[in-house]
């Protein structure tokens, strides 16, 4: 569901440039900014703070620059994020232990109030709000190809839709909890963007991800994939880096552009 360091981390800076768009059930959209017709779209899938807190816009709009194309954040939340905004707290980094204390507190205060807002926005809930927008997009756009990044409870998502024939292509940051069986059923590029210490997701799992790509390697079955680790970083700092550590920044910047350089080489039209 979540964790103490989902609540941790830093707002980025700037301004969104994109808008909510009630046509598309509350997505926020940052167009391309030729102002061409796309044909290729990007998804961004959120952490836990969805559409309230500014990094993901900021994150869309730059994307959508920089890859000239759409970029849409489904409010897969339903204006109910599992985590207000006002709990962003400290960053974190490699390093950082969470006491017994952190926990308790953690439990009490942000993972028993979260509850309700994670039942209400439960995977199977939240994907089919994500095929919705979907659906809106294939009837009014001519998208040819859809990518999806995600973050977090967002990169579960991501993994969930790289195993199914909505998207073309995936970016997977520091993803929250996930099956290997969800892994096994990939069928798409995938691009994975991994801290050095990650409190969902031990490095035993890491490794058995890769493995299970590696193993398809040559098989007909098989798909494109990549696993890039990011020294001295811990869960969240692609989307919420503590931009005044410059091993953190330069992490999250690396992150960004591994995302742009991987939608650019799989989501060619």
């Amino acid at each position: 569901m979540s964790c103490p360091r989902c609540k941790e981390g830093f707002v980025l800076p700037g301004e969104p440039t994109g808008k909510i768009d009630t046509d598309f059930l509350g997505a926020y959209h940052a167009p391309a900014p030729s102002g061409e017709v796309s044909k290729r779209a990007i998804l961004i899938f959120t952490d836990g703070f969805g559409l309230p807190l500014n990094n993901c816009k900021l994150i869309a709009d730059n994307l959508a620059k920089r890859l000239e194309c759409d970029v849409w954040i489904p409010d897969y939340f339903n204006g109910k994020p599992i985590i207000p905004v006002d709990n962003l707290s400290a960053p974190d980094r490699a390093g950082v232990k969470l006491s017994i204390l952190d926990w308790i507190k953690f439990i009490l205060f942000t993972g028993i109030p979260s509850i309700p807002a994670f039942i209400r926005s439960r995977p199977a809930v939240a994907d089919r709000r994500i095929r919705s927008l979907l659906s809106l997009l294939k009837e009014k756009k001519s998208y040819e190809k859809y990518g999806a990044v995600g973050y977090c409870y967002g990169g579960s998502t991501a993994i969930r839709f790289a195993g199914s024939d909505d998207i073309q292509s995936a970016v997977i940051c520091h993803p929250g909890p996930f099956s290997l069986n969800e892994v096994k059923s990939i069928k798409v590029p995938t691009s994975w963007a991994c801290p050095e210490e990650d409190i969902f997701i031990s490095s035993t799992i890491r490794l058995k991800a890769e493995a299970i790509l590696a193993a398809r390697k040559d098989q007909p079955d098989s798909v494109e994939y990549e696993f890039r680790d990011y020294k001295g970083t811990a869960h969240g700092f692609a989307a919420r880096p503590n931009l005044n550590l410059p091993e953190i920044k330069e992490a999250h910047e690396q992150a960004f552009e591994q995302t742009v350089e991987w939608f650019q080489k799989t989501l060619v039209v």
